[in-house]
């Protein structure tokens, strides 16, 4: 199955405010930006620079709920021109950290497998969670081999940094 991860009609225009949150109802709706309701955001997106940020809904839009069950995906993807980050959204306590970058890794050889994305300089995964604050604990040598093989690394914190 062939799947284009820059649809048009999964994509939110750009967005190039300075903050801006990323939600999940969880309530089998897909992911979207927020530039108003803080108390929504799951994610926060730090974007000091103002670039203008492609938001795109990966589950239910990109890969919709029937289509390739045995695959995990992420929430979403931000990109710019320069970056492509991959983000994962929970609002949970327990266990969730092993899930999260299950489904990013997945999602992670999804790309690749359909896209040549050698033109973007920063490439990320982020888990975040507004159940867990700042926090950064991804194991190194994890972290190391998973960006040798993809050239993507993995961030688990709920602030979003497009420098």
């Amino acid at each position: 199955m062939s799947l284009n991860f820059f649809r048009g009609d999964c994509q939110h225009p750009p967005i190039s405010v300075q903050s801006f949150g990323l939600c999940d109802d969880q309530n089998g709706t897909k992911a979207y930006p927020d530039t108003t309701d803080s108390s929504t955001w799951i994610a926060e997106v730090k974007n000091r620079n103002r670039l203008p940020i492609v938001f795109t809904a990966i589950d239910k839009c990109i890969i919709e709920d029937h289509e390739l069950p045995d695959k995990g995906r992420c929430d979403a993807m931000l990109t710019t021109s320069d970056h492509l980050y991959l983000i994962e959204l929970k609002d949970q306590r327990a266990e969730w950290i092993e899930v999260a970058k299950e489904q990013l890794v997945s999602t992670i050889e999804l790309l690749l497998k359909n896209h040549d994305i050698s033109g973007y300089r920063y490439k990320k995964a982020f888990a975040c969670n507004r159940k867990r604050g700042k926090f950064a604990y991804i194991d190194n040598e994890e972290n190391l081999t998973l960006f040798r093989r993809t050239g993507f690394r993995i961030d688990v914190q709920a602030e979003v940094v497009v420098v």
